[in-house]
């Protein structure tokens, strides 16, 4: 990896500092602040008593993700949305949330229950979706213990980082400003057991190589091993207080 620093002083190896902050909101348990550099976003999980309708009766639970930006969270102001009007960007980041989280935890030994996870970003910097899907791992663990006790956390983390290739240089955990100026941006979910959970990027101005890609798996990899490592230290502490 070129020695390079970038115009917020990281390598091109390095992640923003991220701070976990687990029972943020008085009232939820399940909840957390996530700070990724100037990125901040609210993940909270609720577990309510009921299922959709296709698995009403089948003894099985189910995970659902709702995503959305405050109005002062960009530079600009961001419009709310409101019930059923949704920006198709909103739609497709709280699929991802949704589909990401039912992978790491088992959803057919809880009953019929549903996990409601909400992400609501405070400040944008780039990489939301990815710190919502870190943060909201947290949350869905701490809203489980609160329910269920210390046995209903799962063995292994789940978190995600953002890659891009900016002026010829692969980068992790894009800010804004380097997001923009992406040439192939990547969004990167695994598991601590070195899983790929999914792959989401393309080649915004031009096509990558397979070898450009085997660097973007290799860097989003060192870069989640350590996040996963800070989720777990929040997770011990809690079972260590429980």
């Amino acid at each position: 990896m070129i020695n390079f620093t970038r115009k917020d002083g990281r390598q091109l190896a390095e992640l923003r500092p991220c701070l976990i902050l687990p029972h943020f909101l008085q009232h939820n348990p399940g909840s957390v602040l996530i700070s990724m550099g100037n990125t901040k976003v609210i993940c909270s999980a609720l577990i309510e008593d009921k299922v959709p309708f296709f698995l009403r009766g089948s003894g099985h639970g189910w995970l659902t993700a709702e995503y959305a930006m405050l109005p002062s969270s960009t530079p600009t102001r961001t419009h709310r949305e409101f019930g059923n009007v949704r920006h198709g960007r909103s739609v497709e980041i709280q699929r991802l949330i949704g589909r990401s989280l039912r992978m790491a935890f088992d959803l057919t030994s809880m009953g019929e229950k549903t996990i409601v996870v909400d992400c609501d970003v405070i400040q944008a910097d780039g990489g939301t979706r990815t710190a919502s899907i870190t943060g909201s791992f947290v949350a869905v663990c701490l809203a489980l213990h609160h329910r269920y006790g210390p046995g209903s956390i799962p063995q292994k983390q789940l978190a995600s980082v953002s890659i891009g290739l900016v002026d010829h240089m692969m980068m992790l955990d894009l800010n804004y400003e380097e997001d923009v100026r992406a040439d192939l941006d990547i969004n990167l979910v695994m598991d601590s057991e070195n899983h790929f959970i999914e792959i989401q990027g393309t080649g915004e101005k031009s096509p990558f190589s397979r070898q450009e890609l085997e660097q973007v798996l290799d860097l989003g990899q060192e870069g989640i091993a350590k996040l996963h490592v800070l989720q777990k230290q929040i997770l011990e502490e809690l079972l260590q207080h429980s």
